[in-house]
């Protein structure tokens, strides 16, 4: 069985997400966390539930997603997996974390690249990887098919998606590859968004206004 515990971190309200299965093995995915009170918050976490942290993943690297990066590797001794369209827009945090307030932002790099189709192993459990740009270029999906779950980042909300105005977002594409990569998982699939409560893939093709089926043309 597939556990998820989420966590919102930093001034964004970015959602963290925590999964394990029940041996406790686990992989961490988006860690915004910055101050010490956030990574307080999940370091006892992880140690009460005893979970043994063996990946980092990211689904995309803008700021929010990324600022416990380097962190979390020293902490937890992992090694950081991206899709390789995202490591300049890692690169790029560096430069402009000051001006939003995040002095002392340790930066980070991959030691691996996230592959569309590929597999993430946390124990016996399998987390598929889905290739959903528009966001940001390299943005990738998370998708438990036994349990019909996905840590979907910043691609579709509950009633919104992300936005695509910051460098290397493209909403066309985003919109194309919600419909062709997450709406053609099972209704009942649960949405783990980067921002904001749970959803369904069943409750955003009938109500989201961009991509549901009264969506504005």
């Amino acid at each position: 069985m597939l556990h998820i515990k989420s966590f919102t971190f930093n001034p964004f309200q970015e959602n963290t997400y925590l999964l394990y299965d029940e041996k406790g093995n686990g992989t961490l995915i988006d860690p915004g966390c910055f101050d010490l009170a956030e990574r307080k918050e999940l370091l006892d976490f992880v140690t009460e539930k005893k979970i043994r942290i063996t990946q980092l993943l990211n689904t995309h690297c803008h700021i929010d997603h990324v600022l416990g990066n380097a962190w979390a590797k020293k902490t937890f001794g992992v090694e950081l997996l991206i899709h390789k369209e995202e490591a300049a827009v890692l690169k790029a945090v560096e430069v402009y974390a000051p001006n939003y307030g995040f002095v002392g932002y340790e930066t980070s790099e991959a030691e691996g690249f996230l592959t569309e189709g590929e597999e993430i192993k946390i124990g016996d459990e399998v987390l598929k990887i889905i290739f959903v740009p528009g966001h940001a270029p390299g943005h990738v999906v998370f998708y438990h098919k036994t349990s019909h779950q996905c840590i979907a980042g910043d691609t579709l909300f509950r009633g919104s998606i992300g936005r695509t105005d910051l460098p290397g977002g493209d909403h066309d594409l985003l919109l194309s590859k919600i419909k062709s990569e997450l709406f053609t998982l099972p209704e009942e699939t649960v949405i783990y968004p980067g921002h904001g409560p749970e959803t369904t893939i069943a409750f955003e093709k009938t109500h989201n206004p961009f991509v549901g089926k009264n969506a504005r043309s």
